[in-house]
């Protein structure tokens, strides 16, 4: 099953690679000038508080209730399971669309005689990413405050095609497993999030990456992601250590539907 994917994932770096998606206007720009104009783009789409604008649609400011936060997890404490899959959707595609933009972007860039990107590149390639999770950590719509970035953590990895692409798919299955048998959200982020430079790390290796040299950005970054994740998380790891944090249930209907 893994072979395949990956074997799916060669023909579409090579699509990729053979397509020129880079528009007209931006021929004559650096890769490092079109990512520049990028970058902000990102991060307003990253600062969209979804969660506050699906609650204030339901007549609820979810910022004053249950945990505060703006994310997926309170939003479906509160409204209900549905909502939790829209928000954490929504803000999953905050990360993903700015890194997919940067990919198309970077199509037409000059690459090693192995087929990589040079290093600055990817230094390029992620601050886009980064642009976008700390818009949803700290939004200009909300007085630089925000949420936990776990979703759009998420599509930052996703959107980083192929080389942070792969290594999402078992991180995304180590939460679902985590989630699924111990219902604690913030538990299963910080091991799915632990558990991402092990599979870079594995998969790189399985698939010749130049993890050490012109890809060592993306090793920093698969390091500095499970580090800021477990500091955002300090809180819920000490309710975990005392007991104190409550295991995720949706709102039913009925309760939903009280809130409002």
């Amino acid at each position: 099953m893994l072979g395949w994917v990956l074997a799916e994932a060669d023909k579409l770096d090579h699509l990729a690679r053979s397509v020129d998606l880079v528009p007209e206007f931006m021929k004559e720009m650096t890769h490092g000038q079109r990512l520049c104009l990028l970058f902000p783009v990102a991060y307003l789409l990253g600062s969209i508080p979804f969660g506050m604008v699906i609650g204030r649609m339901k007549g609820i400011d979810v910022t004053s209730k249950g945990s505060g936060n703006i994310g997926a997890t309170n939003v479906g404490r509160l409204l209900g399971r549905k909502y939790f899959y829209l928000v954490f959707f929504l803000d999953m595609f905050k990360g993903l669309l700015p890194m997919l933009a940067a990919c198309f972007l970077l199509s037409d860039a000059r690459r090693t005689p192995g087929g990589y990107l040079p290093a600055k590149i990817y230094v390029s390639w992620l601050a886009i990413g980064f642009a976008a999770i700390g818009g949803h950590m700290f939004s200009a719509f909300l007085k630089l405050k925000g949420g936990k970035g776990i979703a759009t953590r998420l599509g930052v990895m996703l959107g980083m095609w192929p080389f942070f692409t792969l290594p999402a798919i078992p991180v995304l299955a180590v939460w679902i497993v985590f989630f699924v048998t111990m219902r604690y959200v913030s538990l299963a982020s910080i091991i799915a999030a632990i558990s991402f430079p092990i599979w870079l790390i594995i998969i790189g290796n399985w698939r010749d990456w130049p993890l050490l040299d012109e890809q060592l950005p993306l090793s920093v970054f698969a390091v500095i992601i499970p580090i800021l994740i477990v500091i955002k998380h300090r809180g819920n790891i000490r309710r975990l250590m005392e007991g104190r944090e409550p295991h995720y249930h949706p709102a039913k209907k009925h309760e939903a539907a009280a809130t409002e």
